[in-house]
């Protein structure tokens, strides 16, 4: 562990200032795993910080001891903290991102009234829009890192995302977000009902009519009320989304690649700092998680098998020289890729975390990982 803390010694310097931590990566490299670590060793460090994931694998409570996270951010018992031999000088708080409770409470928090938000909460467009899979996740995130970076007073909020090109949905939201609620089909439905007739046409108003005696919702009516009746709650959310997405271009914010050595994971790693880069983010820091560390050591197996002979025996020797020749094709493997990863990005050079022999399923083990990230 050590050698971890020499290796990677500058992250805790890299990460100074930041508040947000927003971590991208392929599926199964460990991402979730990090995230978790990384706000453990800040909050070892001192600091009040929050892990929040919108993994839906659910893969973060069970690292940290509990058995589900709720929708809003709950701090690690010390106590288990200590249980667990782990002592931290700060406050570790964690939370799922639970996209229905994060849209009520949102309308909860901007609507006028108690009225207005009755109204808004009992209309089945709401109803579909709020648990819709399509987006709901990114657009709750936008809102939820809104709420914990103005009304909290956390001194980092770590932002765990979905599995790779999928995180860029999240970072692309608030200017989808923007568009809808600044582009002319939501001032369409905000328009009195006849205007709003005339700007669909006879076409679109037929279907509605159809819809209407088929099934005796009259669609356009609701949508009409629905949109009406969030006047102001989308004035709020889109201010609140302007922030957010200032937010996401500031100095306050790292955007943490993380990856393994393996070539489909460094594919991904290459796509999202590219991206990245188109959209005039921050430059990107880059963790390479599982790197096969130690072989031969610049050794041939001969020579090795020479020197350990004298304390294991020669047969034994030879066995376990065999079997670091065969680790040390991956060393030499992964030493590739993380050069290659090098060259691709200008945040600093990568933050190596060595290959362990078991998954990390507890608290030990999450600051196990925290220890070779330097912290």
């Amino acid at each position: 562990m050590a050698a971890g803390k020499r290796r990677n010694g500058q992250l805790p310097a890299r990460l100074a200032g930041k508040r947000v931590i927003v971590t991208l990566g392929a599926g199964g490299v460990g991402k979730t795993t990090t995230s978790a670590a990384l706000a453990l060793g800040l909050a070892m460090r001192g600091a009040k910080a929050a892990v929040v994931t919108i993994d839906p694998a659910r893969r973060l409570a069970s690292s940290l001891g509990l058995d589900e996270l709720s929708g809003e951010p709950h701090r690690i018992d010390d106590e288990a903290l200590r249980g667990a031999g782990v002592t931290v000088k700060g406050e570790l708080w964690a939370m799922m991102l639970d996209a229905k409770a994060t849209f009520d409470s949102v309308v909860s928090n901007l609507a006028a009234d108690n009225d207005a938000r009755e109204e808004i909460l009992a209309n089945p467009v709401y109803g579909e829009l709020s648990t819709a899979v399509a987006g709901s996740q990114e657009l709750s995130a936008v809102a939820k890192l809104y709420e914990l970076y103005e009304d909290h007073d956390f001194d980092v909020i770590v932002l765990d995302t979905p599995p790779s090109r999928n995180a860029l949905d999240f970072l692309d939201a608030p200017g989808r977000l923007l568009g809808f609620l600044e582009g002319r089909a939501l001032q369409v439905f905000i328009a009195p009902g006849g205007l709003t007739a005339r700007l669909f046409g006879r076409g679109t108003a037929l279907v509605f009519s159809i819809f209407a005696r088929v099934t005796g919702v009259d669609m356009f009516s609701e949508l009409s009320r629905f949109f009406r009746s969030m006047g102001g709650v989308l004035d709020g959310f889109g201010e609140r989304t302007r922030a957010v997405q200032e937010l996401l271009r500031s100095k306050e914010v790292m955007f943490l690649i993380v990856t393994s050595p393996e070539p489909e994971p460094v594919r991904e790693a290459r796509f999202l700092a590219a991206r990245l880069a188109e959209t005039r983010r921050p430059a990107p820091q880059l963790i390479v998680n599982r790197v096969h560390l130690e072989g031969l050591g610049g050794r041939s197996e001969g020579q090795l098998t020479e020197q350990m002979a004298p304390a294991l025996g020669a047969e034994l020797a030879r066995r376990v020289a065999a079997n670091l020749a065969d680790i040390d094709v991956l060393v030499r493997r992964d030493r590739e890729a993380v050069s290659e990863l090098s060259d691709l990005l200008d945040g600093g050079p990568p933050v190596l975390v060595g290959h362990l022999d078991e998954e990390v399923q507890d608290l030990l083990g999450l600051t196990r990982i925290a220890e070779q990230l330097g912290l």
